[in-house]
């Protein structure tokens, strides 16, 4: 069950970044693959500033979009 939860936040919270970074998604897969990179980093990225969104459903996929728009943020960095 816990494989679908982070399958279910990584799409959502991936979308979310796509849309806020980029204006559009990326695909499901590529979408699942930030979300959950993007938990990771935005998990520790906020640990380390002392912030919390909160718990449950809600708090994990804002969590995973802040991260998964740091990661685009980044990689489009390299891109250039």
């Amino acid at each position: 069950m816990n494989f679908l939860y982070f399958i279910i936040v990584g799409a959502i919270a991936g979308w979310l970044a796509g849309q806020v970074m980029k204006g559009g998604g990326y695909g499901l897969i590529t979408n699942i693959i930030l979300g959950i990179i993007g938990g990771v980093v935005g998990g520790w990225l906020l640990g380390v500033a002392g912030v919390s969104v909160g718990g449950g459903i809600l708090g994990s996929i804002i969590t995973s979009a802040i991260g998964a728009a740091v990661v685009i943020f980044v990689a489009g960095l390299f891109k250039k």
